[in-house]
């Protein structure tokens, strides 16, 4: 799937581009452009970079305007600022932990596609009622993993989701063999000491391994 630069993404073409939306938390600038190009040699394209270091926005940037072939996002997006900034320094769809009214509005006064994190039926409900089908479900596995997915089918039929949180290569067929989980979260793709010593020949195989997890 091409994404054209200037072209608004869905959450759904976000969480179908690959079985993996890898979670990364950047703390050196310098790595953020060879690891956007290790996952995207592995075919790992929605990069979600996580707001949890200072340096995070500034990664934003470096990806966005030298690896054309990623997608930038934004994750642990907590509040209007945070969508705001992460528009501004490149951000093409945002994650957050949880779901409150004015996030999403920011959201798609900034255009970005956003992936709602819920963990209960009634946050599920705002989101919803907002307009928002697509959900990251975390955290996944404290929060009832797959069974909890499975007992959302009945009511939230209409709802699909991408589990982040306690996913590994392990687990993911778990998730992914469900029938309401479109793609999964993880942050095994970027392990820290292969980011540290710059081992990114071993990130690109990882990504590539996730590709056996396509449904």
């Amino acid at each position: 799937m091409h994404v054209a630069v200037n072209t608004p993404l869905s959450a759904l073409q976000v969480m179908q581009d690959a079985p993996v939306i890898p979670v990364i938390v950047l703390s050196d600038v310098a790595h953020a452009v060879p690891l956007a190009r290790a996952l995207v040699a592995g075919g790992i394209r929605m990069l979600e970079v996580t707001l949890r270091t200072p340096q995070a926005l500034a990664c934003m940037q470096a990806i966005a305007r030298e690896v054309p072939e990623a997608v930038v996002g934004a994750g642990t997006v907590r509040s209007p600022a945070d969508a705001q900034a992460a528009a501004r320094a490149g951000a093409r769809f945002a994650v957050s932990p949880g779901y409150t009214r004015t996030v999403g509005q920011a959201c798609r006064d900034a255009g970005l596609a956003l992936l709602p994190g819920v963990a209960t039926g009634s946050e599920i409900m705002q989101a919803l009622e907002d307009g928002f089908t697509e959900l990251k479900f975390f955290p996944a596995l404290q929060a009832g993993g797959p069974a909890m997915l499975k007992a959302w089918g009945g009511p939230f039929f209409d709802v699909r989701f991408c589990p982040t949180g306690g996913v590994t290569l392990q687990n993911a067929p778990e998730f992914l063999a469900l029938p309401n989980v479109v793609c999964v979260g993880g942050s095994w793709l970027v392990p820290a000491d292969a980011l540290v010593k710059g081992e990114w020949g071993k990130i690109t195989q990882l990504a590539k391994d996730t590709q056996t997890l396509r449904k």
